[in-house]
């Protein structure tokens, strides 16, 4: 059998999202360990005034693109734009790139998707189901196409603790749904949502559920393969530790930590935080495309590409090494010095909101208007909230994974493919990983330079030192206006330093005696 880099040789791939997160590091690790793949398909749309070949071009100059520069400067010459929209019928795919898609396509990599929480239910249904019909109908049009691979995610079926490696019964007939709201006023649609999603948190996981039955509908006709990533974070190896680009899921959250906007987060400490490195995920993608196509499965196989069952991490450990992380390798300009508390006490909870986010962001507002400035404050805190509320149902309860078919995938690949293909977590150590997570939210996210790492910790020494001052004149101030103006304050003062003072006495007797 062909190891999975030879498999490629010569393959002509498609790949959806290709400009999204997971799609870039895809497209890279395709170009740099499989050097011999002929063609990449990327379907992209043109957006804000740029085409398609100008977005694809700009993905690559970025910088994750830098070590497939140095090994093969022409790599460019394999890349193929095709202007697509998901949205429309055909996904706006031209009748002449559609042939040719059809006529040279061996490998599909379906990574698009909507991946906001809150999307309106028909638009979801628009990107992550009737846009994977769509795909799955120009699929088995192609002559010469051996796997069709989908990216779901682990939390697809987060209405359940235990989850198999198995398409679960989806909670409507797809087509069904699809052709009821498409007569529906917006109005009635929102109305109807969450009688529709059920015990389901948002329309994400509810239409990535549709989207796994569709796909499973075609098993007969196209070798599938459906990878569960859970919460995808930065790289953990490849092309280079920490590599992030966006501000979705837990980068976000982790930013606003690092500039002490962040403060208080509701959480389960004990509960499994399941982030999944992107290179993780990639690896088993393109290892899962190999062994479909090889091997064809008679079914479509499911893998859970999650850490908790593996290798767990907690969320009360990420919020230690974040911080910690955070204070050795200051982000720059920070609001506070970072500084933060999960609980899974709503009351609580909401009493650090109001005490270390609302208050302070009004203060600072405030100030802004006296000096003739527009406030911001209050309004980053506002959509700093609305993030963290639609995190809390994943970061509050645990799920366990089966992973079966990941651990059979694993065993397959010869000892060089686990190499290069790596997607054993169980070799992840945490600490190291969170502090190149964090590292990189500076680096590649906040394009902050790493050189001026001592002026950022400089300044964290400065909002220490406003901190200790505010603190001891506060101190002053309720010592002036309180006790020394109240005879019971006073009294009630002089009973707390006296019990102090005679439980020193008692230690320093105590200690004497033991001498």
């Amino acid at each position: 059998t062909a190891s999975v880099a030879q498999f490629y040789a010569g393959k002509s791939v498609l790949i959806t999202g290709a400009t999204g997160f997971m799609g870039k590091v895809l497209v890279e690790k395709l170009l740099r360990c499989c050097p011999q793949v002929r063609t990449l398909y990327l379907l992209v749309r043109p957006k804000a005034g740029q085409s398609t070949q100008q977005r694809v071009s700009d993905m690559m100059a970025c910088k994750l693109f830098e070590r497939v520069r140095e090994d093969d400067p022409d790599f460019r010459r394999k890349i193929v734009g095709v202007s697509s929209e998901l949205t429309q019928p055909g996904l706006a795919i031209s009748p002449q790139d559609a042939q040719t898609l059809a006529r040279r396509v061996n490998v599909v990599f379906h990574c698009a998707a909507t991946i906001r929480f809150d999307e309106p239910l028909k638009h979801a249904l628009q990107l992550n189901v009737m846009a994977t019909q769509q795909l799955l109908s120009l699929a088995k049009r192609m002559h010469h196409l051996e796997a069709f691979i989908h990216v779901s995610t682990a939390y697809a079926n987060c209405n359940r603790r235990h989850i198999d490696e198995v398409i679960y019964p989806p909670p409507v007939e797809p087509r069904k749904l699809i052709e009821s709201l498409e007569w529906m006023d917006d109005g009635i649609v929102r109305d109807i949502t969450p009688r529709l999603i059920g015990d389901r948190p948002n329309t994400y996981t509810y239409t990535k559920a549709l989207a796994e039955f569709v796909v499973q509908q075609e098993q007969d006709r196209l070798n599938i393969a459906i990878i569960r990533p859970s919460i995808v974070g930065a790289s953990w190896q490849e092309p280079f530790p920490g590599w992030i680009d966006n501000f979705n899921g837990p980068s976000g959250v982790f930013i606003a930590a690092g500039k002490g906007i962040l403060r208080t987060m509701r959480a389960n400490n004990d509960a499994v935080a399941d982030l999944i490195p992107v290179d993780v995920v990639i690896n088993l993608t393109l290892a899962a495309g190999w062994y479909t196509a090889v091997h064809r499965p008679k079914t479509a196989l499911v893998y859970n590409c999650t850490t908790g069952g593996i290798n767990p991490f907690h969320w009360g450990e990420i919020e230690h090494h974040v911080i910690s992380s955070f204070k050795r390798n200051p982000l720059e300009q920070a609001f506070r010095r970072p500084n933060a508390n999960i609980t899974s006490n709503y009351l609580i909870n909401q009493y650090w909101i109001l005490v270390s986010h609302k208050l302070p962001a009004f203060i600072y507002d405030l100030f802004l208007r006296l000096s003739g400035q527009k406030p911001q404050m209050m309004r980053i805190f506002n959509r700093l909230h609305k993030a963290i509320g639609l995190l809390e149902y994943f970061s509050s309860q645990d799920w366990e994974w089966n992973s079966e078919n990941l651990s059979m995938l694993m065993s397959q690949l010869t000892p060089e493919d686990r190499k290069t293909f790596n997607f054993d977590v169980r070799q992840l150590n945490w600490p190291e990983y969170i502090e190149n997570y964090c590292i990189g939210t500076k680096k590649y996210v906040l394009n902050e330079d790493m050189s001026d790492i001592p002026a950022a910790r400089q300044h964290l020494r400065k909002l220490r030192n406003i901190r200790y001052t505010f603190n001891t004149l506060l101190v002053v101030f309720i010592w002036r206006v309180f006790i020394a103006r109240s005879q019971m304050a006073r009294n009630i003062w002089y009973f707390v330093v006296s019990l102090c003072f005679k439980f020193l006495s008692y230690f320093r007797a105590s200690s004497t005696l033991t001498n």
